[in-house]
Protein backbone atom coordinates (compact mmCIF):
# COMPACT_ATOMS: atom_id res chain seq x y z
CA UNK A 1 0.00 0.00 0.00
CA UNK A 2 1.61 3.33 -0.90
CA UNK A 3 0.76 5.98 1.14
CA UNK A 4 0.70 9.61 0.60
CA UNK A 5 2.43 8.96 -3.13
CA UNK A 6 0.95 10.64 -5.88
CA UNK A 7 -1.89 12.34 -3.61
CA UNK A 8 0.45 14.64 -1.38
CA UNK A 9 -0.55 18.57 -1.84
CA UNK A 10 -3.46 17.62 -3.42
CA UNK A 11 -7.07 17.55 -2.06
CA UNK A 12 -7.78 14.15 -2.09
CA UNK A 13 -7.45 12.04 1.31
CA UNK A 14 -7.12 8.72 -0.43
CA UNK A 15 -7.09 7.08 -3.88
CA UNK A 16 -7.70 3.89 -4.49
CA UNK A 17 -7.17 2.01 -8.04
CA UNK A 18 -7.86 -1.60 -9.55
CA UNK A 19 -8.24 -3.08 -6.25
CA UNK A 20 -8.59 -6.62 -5.62
CA UNK A 21 -9.07 -8.98 -2.46
CA UNK A 22 -8.92 -12.44 -2.96
CA UNK A 23 -9.68 -15.35 -0.46
CA UNK A 24 -8.61 -18.64 -0.85
CA UNK A 25 -10.96 -21.32 0.22
CA UNK A 26 -10.87 -25.06 1.29
CA UNK A 27 -13.56 -27.66 1.17
CA UNK A 28 -11.16 -29.84 3.83
CA UNK A 29 -8.43 -28.96 6.39
CA UNK A 30 -6.15 -31.47 4.79
CA UNK A 31 -6.70 -29.56 1.43
CA UNK A 32 -5.15 -26.50 2.55
CA UNK A 33 -2.23 -29.01 4.62
CA UNK A 34 -1.20 -30.39 0.68
CA UNK A 35 -1.31 -27.14 -0.73
CA UNK A 36 1.45 -25.68 1.94
CA UNK A 37 3.68 -28.89 1.56
CA UNK A 38 3.39 -29.71 -2.37
CA UNK A 39 4.51 -26.55 -4.71
CA UNK A 40 2.24 -25.89 -7.73
CA UNK A 41 -0.88 -28.33 -5.96
CA UNK A 42 -3.85 -25.82 -6.22
CA UNK A 43 -6.58 -27.71 -4.05
CA UNK A 44 -8.66 -24.28 -3.15
CA UNK A 45 -11.46 -22.60 -4.55
CA UNK A 46 -11.50 -18.36 -5.12
CA UNK A 47 -13.87 -16.03 -2.93
CA UNK A 48 -13.66 -12.30 -4.64
CA UNK A 49 -14.08 -10.19 -1.92
CA UNK A 50 -13.11 -7.25 -3.66
CA UNK A 51 -13.07 -7.01 -7.64
CA UNK A 52 -11.85 -4.08 -9.65
CA UNK A 53 -12.68 -1.66 -7.17
CA UNK A 54 -11.69 2.55 -7.59
CA UNK A 55 -12.77 5.21 -5.67
CA UNK A 56 -11.43 9.38 -4.75
CA UNK A 57 -12.15 10.50 -1.43
CA UNK A 58 -11.72 14.31 -0.38
CA UNK A 59 -10.26 16.01 2.19
CA UNK A 60 -13.18 17.49 4.71
CA UNK A 61 -15.73 14.77 3.03
CA UNK A 62 -17.94 12.50 4.83
CA UNK A 63 -18.95 9.13 2.96
CA UNK A 64 -21.23 6.71 4.03
CA UNK A 65 -20.58 2.81 2.82
CA UNK A 66 -23.50 1.30 2.61
CA UNK A 67 -24.26 -2.81 1.77
CA UNK A 68 -25.31 -5.49 2.45
CA UNK A 69 -23.81 -8.17 4.97
CA UNK A 70 -20.73 -9.45 3.22
CA UNK A 71 -20.84 -6.55 0.52
CA UNK A 72 -17.34 -6.11 1.56
CA UNK A 73 -17.50 -3.31 3.44
CA UNK A 74 -15.44 -4.25 6.13
CA UNK A 75 -12.64 -6.17 3.60
CA UNK A 76 -12.41 -2.36 1.95
CA UNK A 77 -11.90 -0.25 5.14
CA UNK A 78 -9.14 -3.17 6.64
CA UNK A 79 -7.74 -2.83 3.46
CA UNK A 80 -7.62 1.31 3.47
CA UNK A 81 -5.76 1.20 7.28
CA UNK A 82 -3.73 -1.72 6.63
CA UNK A 83 -4.71 -4.93 8.64
CA UNK A 84 -5.50 -6.52 5.13
CA UNK A 85 -3.18 -6.99 2.14
CA UNK A 86 -4.82 -6.69 -0.97
CA UNK A 87 -3.83 -9.16 -3.38
CA UNK A 88 -3.86 -6.00 -6.33
CA UNK A 89 -4.49 -2.65 -7.21
CA UNK A 90 -3.40 0.60 -4.89
CA UNK A 91 -4.23 2.39 -2.05
CA UNK A 92 -2.95 5.85 -0.96
CA UNK A 93 -3.58 7.95 2.02
CA UNK A 94 -2.61 11.06 2.67
CA UNK A 95 -3.07 12.34 6.39
CA UNK A 96 -3.20 9.74 9.45
CA UNK A 97 -6.02 6.88 9.74
CA UNK A 98 -7.46 6.26 13.09
CA UNK A 99 -9.98 3.11 12.85
CA UNK A 100 -12.98 2.54 14.78
CA UNK A 101 -13.33 -1.08 13.06
CA UNK A 102 -12.65 -4.00 15.10
CA UNK A 103 -12.15 -2.03 18.93
CA UNK A 104 -9.38 -2.78 20.97
CA UNK A 105 -7.24 -4.93 18.56
CA UNK A 106 -4.43 -3.20 20.00
CA UNK A 107 -4.60 -4.36 23.52
CA UNK A 108 -3.27 -6.32 25.78
CA UNK A 109 -5.33 -8.45 27.66
CA UNK A 110 -3.12 -9.23 30.55
CA UNK A 111 -2.32 -5.30 31.08
CA UNK A 112 -4.47 -2.96 32.80
CA UNK A 113 -6.43 -0.19 30.83
CA UNK A 114 -3.82 2.73 31.92
CA UNK A 115 -1.34 0.61 30.34
CA UNK A 116 -3.40 0.04 27.18
CA UNK A 117 -3.83 3.92 26.68
CA UNK A 118 -0.05 4.32 25.93
CA UNK A 119 0.35 0.73 24.18
CA UNK A 120 -2.55 1.87 21.92
CA UNK A 121 -1.33 4.84 20.90
CA UNK A 122 2.02 3.80 20.34
CA UNK A 123 0.73 1.44 18.16
CA UNK A 124 -0.77 4.37 16.59
CA UNK A 125 2.44 5.61 15.89
CA UNK A 126 1.96 8.94 18.91
CA UNK A 127 5.27 9.31 21.02
CA UNK A 128 4.67 8.55 24.75
CA UNK A 129 4.63 12.53 25.42
CA UNK A 130 1.95 12.99 22.14
CA UNK A 131 -0.12 10.28 24.40
CA UNK A 132 0.43 11.52 27.45
CA UNK A 133 -1.01 14.95 25.98
CA UNK A 134 -4.27 12.73 25.29
CA UNK A 135 -4.06 10.72 28.82
CA UNK A 136 -6.71 12.97 30.63
CA UNK A 137 -9.06 13.23 27.77
CA UNK A 138 -8.65 9.49 27.25
CA UNK A 139 -10.18 8.81 30.70
CA UNK A 140 -11.95 11.16 30.84
CA UNK A 141 -14.31 9.91 28.21
CA UNK A 142 -13.77 6.23 28.64
CA UNK A 143 -15.27 6.95 32.38
CA UNK A 144 -14.68 3.77 33.76
CA UNK A 145 -13.47 4.57 37.28
CA UNK A 146 -10.61 2.47 38.28
CA UNK A 147 -11.52 -0.22 36.50
CA UNK A 148 -8.57 1.82 34.67
CA UNK A 149 -6.32 0.12 36.96
CA UNK A 150 -7.76 -3.38 36.50
CA UNK A 151 -6.01 -5.69 33.73
CA UNK A 152 -8.37 -5.40 30.50
CA UNK A 153 -9.24 -9.09 31.02
CA UNK A 154 -11.76 -8.63 33.81
CA UNK A 155 -13.22 -5.87 31.93
CA UNK A 156 -17.12 -6.40 30.58
CA UNK A 157 -17.99 -6.16 27.11
CA UNK A 158 -19.52 -2.50 27.75
CA UNK A 159 -16.15 -1.39 29.77
CA UNK A 160 -14.05 -2.61 26.82
CA UNK A 161 -16.08 -1.34 24.27
CA UNK A 162 -15.58 2.55 26.08
CA UNK A 163 -12.15 2.30 26.80
CA UNK A 164 -11.10 1.30 23.10
CA UNK A 165 -13.09 3.77 21.92
CA UNK A 166 -12.09 6.47 23.59
CA UNK A 167 -8.73 5.29 22.91
CA UNK A 168 -9.38 5.76 18.95
CA UNK A 169 -11.24 8.47 19.07
CA UNK A 170 -9.07 10.61 20.93
CA UNK A 171 -5.76 10.60 18.78
CA UNK A 172 -6.80 13.37 15.92
CA UNK A 173 -6.63 11.94 13.03
CA UNK A 174 -6.90 13.39 9.28
CA UNK A 175 -8.98 10.35 8.40
CA UNK A 176 -11.59 8.66 10.86
CA UNK A 177 -12.92 5.20 9.76
CA UNK A 178 -16.19 4.08 11.78
CA UNK A 179 -17.93 0.69 11.28
CA UNK A 180 -21.19 0.42 12.88
CA UNK A 181 -19.32 1.30 16.49
CA UNK A 182 -21.34 4.40 17.57
CA UNK A 183 -23.78 2.77 19.64
CA UNK A 184 -21.28 0.85 22.35
CA UNK A 185 -22.42 1.40 25.94
CA UNK A 186 -24.97 3.23 27.62
CA UNK A 187 -26.99 5.98 26.28
CA UNK A 188 -25.09 8.75 27.73
CA UNK A 189 -21.93 7.18 26.37
CA UNK A 190 -23.48 6.60 23.01
CA UNK A 191 -24.66 10.64 22.98
CA UNK A 192 -20.57 11.53 23.93
CA UNK A 193 -19.31 9.59 21.12
CA UNK A 194 -22.11 10.84 18.69
CA UNK A 195 -20.65 14.56 19.93
CA UNK A 196 -17.74 13.77 19.29
CA UNK A 197 -18.31 12.49 16.21
CA UNK A 198 -20.09 16.04 15.02
CA UNK A 199 -16.57 17.51 16.44
CA UNK A 200 -14.74 16.02 13.70
CA UNK A 201 -17.03 16.99 11.00
CA UNK A 202 -16.74 20.24 12.22
CA UNK A 203 -13.28 20.40 11.99
CA UNK A 204 -13.39 19.18 8.11
CA UNK A 205 -12.12 15.66 8.90
CA UNK A 206 -12.65 13.23 6.61
CA UNK A 207 -14.81 10.62 7.63
CA UNK A 208 -15.75 7.09 6.06
CA UNK A 209 -18.74 5.88 8.01
CA UNK A 210 -20.56 2.72 7.80
CA UNK A 211 -23.74 2.01 9.08
CA UNK A 212 -27.07 -0.17 8.37
CA UNK A 213 -28.64 2.86 10.03
CA UNK A 214 -30.10 4.83 7.37
CA UNK A 215 -31.21 8.15 9.36
CA UNK A 216 -27.34 8.22 10.62
CA UNK A 217 -26.16 8.01 6.78
CA UNK A 218 -28.95 10.74 6.23
CA UNK A 219 -28.13 13.27 8.69
CA UNK A 220 -24.40 12.95 8.50
CA UNK A 221 -23.04 12.05 5.40
CA UNK A 222 -22.08 14.45 2.34
CA UNK A 223 -21.60 11.19 -0.11
CA UNK A 224 -22.21 8.11 -0.56
CA UNK A 225 -21.15 4.73 -2.60
CA UNK A 226 -22.75 1.21 -2.00
CA UNK A 227 -20.80 -1.90 -2.68
CA UNK A 228 -22.22 -5.79 -3.52
CA UNK A 229 -20.43 -8.49 -4.02
CA UNK A 230 -16.90 -6.59 -3.74
CA UNK A 231 -17.68 -3.87 -6.47
CA UNK A 232 -18.97 -0.40 -6.36
CA UNK A 233 -22.67 -0.19 -7.62
CA UNK A 234 -23.49 3.33 -7.12
CA UNK A 235 -21.50 6.66 -6.02
CA UNK A 236 -23.36 9.96 -5.58
CA UNK A 237 -25.70 11.36 -3.74
CA UNK A 238 -26.77 10.85 0.04
CA UNK A 239 -30.31 10.87 -0.84
CA UNK A 240 -30.36 8.83 -4.41
CA UNK A 241 -27.73 6.49 -2.73
CA UNK A 242 -30.20 5.37 0.43
CA UNK A 243 -33.02 5.26 -1.82
CA UNK A 244 -31.19 3.04 -4.16
CA UNK A 245 -29.79 0.56 -0.87
CA UNK A 246 -33.74 0.69 -0.11
CA UNK A 247 -34.39 -1.26 -3.12
CA UNK A 248 -31.47 -3.38 -2.76
CA UNK A 249 -32.87 -4.44 0.55
CA UNK A 250 -35.79 -6.07 -0.88
CA UNK A 251 -34.46 -7.46 -4.04
CA UNK A 252 -35.44 -4.81 -6.61
CA UNK A 253 -32.30 -3.01 -8.24
CA UNK A 254 -31.03 -4.75 -10.77
CA UNK A 255 -27.83 -2.62 -11.04
CA UNK A 256 -25.20 -5.61 -10.12
CA UNK A 257 -21.90 -4.62 -12.62
CA UNK A 258 -19.09 -1.63 -12.33
CA UNK A 259 -21.37 0.94 -14.06
CA UNK A 260 -22.47 2.87 -11.79
CA UNK A 261 -24.81 5.45 -13.36
CA UNK A 262 -28.31 3.78 -13.49
CA UNK A 263 -28.85 3.03 -17.72
CA UNK A 264 -32.35 4.49 -18.93
CA UNK A 265 -34.25 2.23 -19.89
CA UNK A 266 -37.27 2.33 -22.86
CA UNK A 267 -41.04 2.04 -21.72
CA UNK A 268 -40.70 -1.44 -24.08
CA UNK A 269 -37.74 -3.22 -22.05
CA UNK A 270 -39.44 -2.12 -18.66
CA UNK A 271 -43.05 -3.81 -19.70
CA UNK A 272 -40.94 -7.03 -20.80
CA UNK A 273 -39.65 -7.09 -17.07
CA UNK A 274 -42.50 -6.40 -15.75
CA UNK A 275 -45.88 -6.73 -17.78
CA UNK A 276 -47.55 -4.30 -14.74
CA UNK A 277 -44.43 -1.41 -14.28
CA UNK A 278 -45.35 1.67 -16.22
CA UNK A 279 -42.76 4.18 -16.48
CA UNK A 280 -45.09 7.29 -15.55
CA UNK A 281 -48.46 6.43 -13.86
CA UNK A 282 -50.09 9.62 -15.38
CA UNK A 283 -52.25 8.06 -17.74
CA UNK A 284 -55.93 9.70 -17.17
CA UNK A 285 -56.72 13.36 -18.43
CA UNK A 286 -56.19 16.39 -16.50
CA UNK A 287 -58.23 16.93 -13.43
CA UNK A 288 -59.95 13.00 -13.09
CA UNK A 289 -56.92 12.29 -10.43
CA UNK A 290 -55.78 13.76 -6.90
CA UNK A 291 -52.02 13.60 -7.30
CA UNK A 292 -52.26 16.21 -10.36
CA UNK A 293 -54.20 18.58 -8.40
CA UNK A 294 -51.54 18.47 -6.10
CA UNK A 295 -48.17 19.42 -6.15
CA UNK A 296 -46.80 16.06 -7.66
CA UNK A 297 -43.31 15.46 -7.39
CA UNK A 298 -42.05 14.65 -11.49
CA UNK A 299 -38.77 13.16 -10.13
CA UNK A 300 -40.86 10.59 -7.65
CA UNK A 301 -39.09 7.00 -7.49
CA UNK A 302 -41.72 4.51 -8.30
CA UNK A 303 -40.60 0.44 -8.23
CA UNK A 304 -42.17 -2.66 -7.27
CA UNK A 305 -42.71 -6.21 -8.72
CA UNK A 306 -45.97 -5.17 -10.26
CA UNK A 307 -48.28 -7.36 -8.13
CA UNK A 308 -50.37 -4.00 -7.19
CA UNK A 309 -49.89 -0.50 -8.28
CA UNK A 310 -50.45 3.08 -6.29
CA UNK A 311 -52.08 5.04 -8.99
CA UNK A 312 -53.75 7.95 -7.33
CA UNK A 313 -52.83 9.68 -4.21
CA UNK A 314 -53.74 13.16 -2.84
CA UNK A 315 -53.77 15.61 0.29
CA UNK A 316 -56.94 16.92 1.83
CA UNK A 317 -58.06 18.96 5.06
CA UNK A 318 -60.14 18.62 7.57
CA UNK A 319 -63.07 19.28 5.20
CA UNK A 320 -62.03 16.89 2.35
CA UNK A 321 -60.40 19.82 0.17
CA UNK A 322 -57.53 18.91 -1.53
CA UNK A 323 -54.58 21.00 -0.48
CA UNK A 324 -50.31 21.21 -0.21
CA UNK A 325 -50.81 23.12 2.68
CA UNK A 326 -50.82 21.32 5.90
CA UNK A 327 -51.36 23.39 9.24
CA UNK A 328 -49.38 21.75 12.35
CA UNK A 329 -51.95 22.02 14.56
CA UNK A 330 -55.22 21.11 12.27
CA UNK A 331 -56.40 17.55 11.09
CA UNK A 332 -54.93 16.34 7.20
CA UNK A 333 -56.26 13.12 5.13
CA UNK A 334 -53.99 11.53 2.78
CA UNK A 335 -55.16 9.15 0.45
CA UNK A 336 -54.01 6.56 -1.71
CA UNK A 337 -55.63 4.38 -4.37
CA UNK A 338 -54.44 0.91 -5.38
CA UNK A 339 -55.16 -1.39 -8.16
CA UNK A 340 -54.22 -5.12 -7.60
CA UNK A 341 -52.89 -7.51 -10.41
CA UNK A 342 -52.98 -10.18 -8.44
CA UNK A 343 -54.78 -11.84 -5.95
CA UNK A 344 -53.38 -10.31 -2.55
CA UNK A 345 -53.82 -11.90 0.80
CA UNK A 346 -53.66 -9.17 3.84
CA UNK A 347 -51.41 -6.30 1.83
CA UNK A 348 -49.70 -3.66 4.10
CA UNK A 349 -50.53 0.22 3.41
CA UNK A 350 -48.28 2.72 4.00
CA UNK A 351 -47.40 6.65 4.32
CA UNK A 352 -44.29 8.35 5.02
CA UNK A 353 -43.14 11.42 5.42
CA UNK A 354 -39.62 12.53 4.52
CA UNK A 355 -37.46 16.12 4.90
CA UNK A 356 -36.18 16.98 1.49
CA UNK A 357 -32.45 15.28 2.74
CA UNK A 358 -34.71 12.08 2.34
CA UNK A 359 -34.56 11.66 6.11
CA UNK A 360 -38.18 9.74 7.16
CA UNK A 361 -39.84 12.29 9.74
CA UNK A 362 -42.32 9.64 10.69
CA UNK A 363 -44.87 7.04 8.97
CA UNK A 364 -47.18 4.82 9.52
CA UNK A 365 -49.34 1.41 7.86
CA UNK A 366 -52.03 -0.93 8.34
CA UNK A 367 -49.57 -3.39 10.06
CA UNK A 368 -48.34 -0.96 12.90
CA UNK A 369 -51.99 0.30 13.63
CA UNK A 370 -52.86 -3.71 13.40
CA UNK A 371 -55.85 -3.28 11.18
CA UNK A 372 -56.44 -6.25 9.42
CA UNK A 373 -56.85 -5.72 5.64
CA UNK A 374 -58.26 -9.34 4.47
CA UNK A 375 -57.99 -10.45 0.45
CA UNK A 376 -58.32 -8.46 -2.81
CA UNK A 377 -58.50 -10.61 -6.52
CA UNK A 378 -56.68 -8.89 -9.61
CA UNK A 379 -58.90 -5.61 -10.32
CA UNK A 380 -59.80 -4.40 -7.55
CA UNK A 381 -59.60 -1.14 -6.45
CA UNK A 382 -59.37 -0.15 -3.23
CA UNK A 383 -58.69 3.97 -1.14
CA UNK A 384 -56.92 3.84 1.90
CA UNK A 385 -57.42 6.86 4.35
CA UNK A 386 -54.77 8.21 6.66
CA UNK A 387 -56.28 11.20 8.76
CA UNK A 388 -53.90 12.54 11.84
CA UNK A 389 -52.31 15.82 12.33
CA UNK A 390 -48.70 15.99 11.26
CA UNK A 391 -46.72 17.52 13.88
CA UNK A 392 -44.02 18.82 12.58
CA UNK A 393 -41.74 21.84 12.21
CA UNK A 394 -42.58 23.98 9.38
CA UNK A 395 -40.88 23.36 6.00
CA UNK A 396 -41.30 21.58 2.93
CA UNK A 397 -41.47 17.93 3.14
CA UNK A 398 -42.26 14.91 0.64
CA UNK A 399 -45.10 12.12 0.98
CA UNK A 400 -44.60 8.77 -0.14
CA UNK A 401 -46.77 5.95 -0.52
CA UNK A 402 -46.59 2.30 -1.02
CA UNK A 403 -48.53 -1.30 -0.70
CA UNK A 404 -46.40 -4.22 0.67
CA UNK A 405 -46.95 -8.22 1.24
CA UNK A 406 -45.37 -10.78 3.16
CA UNK A 407 -45.20 -13.70 0.83
CA UNK A 408 -46.22 -17.52 2.00
CA UNK A 409 -42.34 -17.48 2.97
CA UNK A 410 -42.72 -14.47 5.42
CA UNK A 411 -40.26 -12.77 2.97
CA UNK A 412 -41.45 -8.34 2.32
CA UNK A 413 -42.55 -8.23 -1.37
CA UNK A 414 -42.57 -4.39 -2.28
CA UNK A 415 -45.76 -4.89 -5.03
CA UNK A 416 -45.41 -1.08 -5.55
CA UNK A 417 -43.99 2.10 -3.97
CA UNK A 418 -44.22 5.69 -5.19
CA UNK A 419 -41.53 7.36 -3.02
CA UNK A 420 -41.54 11.35 -2.86
CA UNK A 421 -44.94 11.33 -4.97
CA UNK A 422 -46.19 14.51 -3.56
CA UNK A 423 -44.01 17.81 -2.40
CA UNK A 424 -46.30 19.26 0.49
CA UNK A 425 -45.05 21.93 2.84
CA UNK A 426 -46.03 22.54 6.67
CA UNK A 427 -47.21 25.84 8.19
CA UNK A 428 -47.12 26.61 11.55
CA UNK A 429 -49.30 29.67 13.90
CA UNK A 430 -46.46 29.08 17.04
CA UNK A 431 -42.66 28.54 16.67
CA UNK A 432 -41.12 25.20 17.30
CA UNK A 433 -37.81 24.32 18.31
CA UNK A 434 -36.25 21.18 16.64
CA UNK A 435 -38.14 18.50 14.22
CA UNK A 436 -41.16 18.75 16.10
CA UNK A 437 -44.23 20.67 17.41
CA UNK A 438 -44.73 20.51 20.52
CA UNK A 439 -47.75 21.68 22.75
CA UNK A 440 -46.98 21.31 26.35
CA UNK A 441 -48.82 22.79 29.17
CA UNK A 442 -46.88 24.70 31.14
CA UNK A 443 -47.67 25.66 34.61
CA UNK A 444 -45.56 28.06 37.03
CA UNK A 445 -45.95 28.22 41.07
CA UNK A 446 -44.01 30.37 42.40
CA UNK A 447 -42.58 29.26 45.93
CA UNK A 448 -44.13 31.10 49.10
Amino acid sequence: MDKAKDIQNTDVAIRINGLYKNYKMFARKKDRLLETIIPGLERHGTFKAMENFNLEVKKGEVLGVLGKNGAGKSTLLKMITGVVTPTAGTIEVQGKISSLLELGTAFNMDLTGYANIYQHGQVMGLSNEEIKAKENEIIEFADIGDHLYQPVKTYSSGMFARLAFACAINVDPDILIVDEVLSVGDMAFQLKCFKKFQQFKEKGKTILFVTHNIADILRNCTRTIIIDSGKKIFDGSVKDGVEKYKKIIVGLDETKNDDIQDKEETDEEILKQNPYQKKTSKTTKSGETWKEKCNENPDLIDYGNGKAEVIDYGVFDENENITSMIENDRDVILKSKIRFNEKIQDPVFTMTLKDFKGLEIGGTNTLIEGIATGKFEKGDVVTVTFKQRLNVAPGKYTLSFSCTHFNSKGDLEVLNRKYDALLVEVLSMKNTVGLMRIDSKIKIEKQE
